[in-house]
């Protein structure tokens, strides 16, 4: 999958699981019931423990099923890593410049973390495919959101933290180009209880929320 590809699957998509998990077993169970509830993309987060091997299983495991991507990346060292177990795209909570040039080098997607409008217009000169904005809800959510796309409408955002199934539509019509979506989704209480049904459940409708806000 190239990079445009990987660009456009993301924005298809429209949800962006965000894993962060005890262990490799959690996560995998967790990815499992988001797949089944219908979304295929994951940023396995760098603070997963073994996080770049469980990338490699990943990737190979769902080769042509998913698209595995990496989160929490701080520096190009670590990007690195990620890209050659497999990651499909790079994500951080903050703004780097030589891990975008780094992944911009290698043709791999890269989503630096940003809040302010200068660092969002900062991380999108420098070469981002989209802007992670972090921590969103802090911020006051979508109308944040909305403000920030009033003066800068050519820069792909994608905000998240705090984004819930009440939150997620208003963020899509106030721009987003996807969501990403933390506990609210990657429920890991509901792993440790066995009821992984509720998060699958919980993955679909958040595809029929953003469905339904783009009509």
């Amino acid at each position: 999958m190239n990079k445009l590809s990987v660009a456009q699957k993301i924005v298809e998509t429209g949800i962006l699981p965000v894993i962060r998990a005890s262990s490799e077993d959690e996560a995998w169970r967790v990815i499992d019931a988001i797949k089944t509830g219908g979304i295929d993309i994951f940023e396995i987060t760098m603070t997963v423990p073994n996080a770049v091997n469980l990338i490699e299983k990943l990737a190979k495991r769902f080769e042509n099923e998913a698209l595995i991507g990496a989160g929490t990346v701080l520096d190009a060292e670590s990007a690195k890593k990620c890209i050659e177990a497999g990651a499909k795209f790079i994500i951080s909570p903050a703004l780097n410049i030589e891990t975008i040039k780094f992944c911009n080098e290698k043709e791999i997607v890269v989503m630096p973390g940003a809040l302010t409008p200068t660092e969002i217009l900062t991380a999108w000169n420098a070469g981002a495919d989209f802007v992670k904005v972090f921590p969103a809800s802090a911020m006051g959510g979508a109308s944040y959101l909305k403000s920030i796309k009033a003066p800068l409408p050519h820069i792909k955002l994608i905000p998240t933290g705090g984004v819930s199934l009440k939150t997620a539509a208003d963020f899509i019509n106030a721009g987003a180009e996807a969501v990403g979506v933390g506990a609210d989704l990657v429920d890991l209480q509901a792993i440790r209880e066995n009821r992984a049904d509720s998060i699958t459940a919980t993955a679909g409708k958040y595809l029929e929320l953003v469905r339904e806000a783009r009509m």
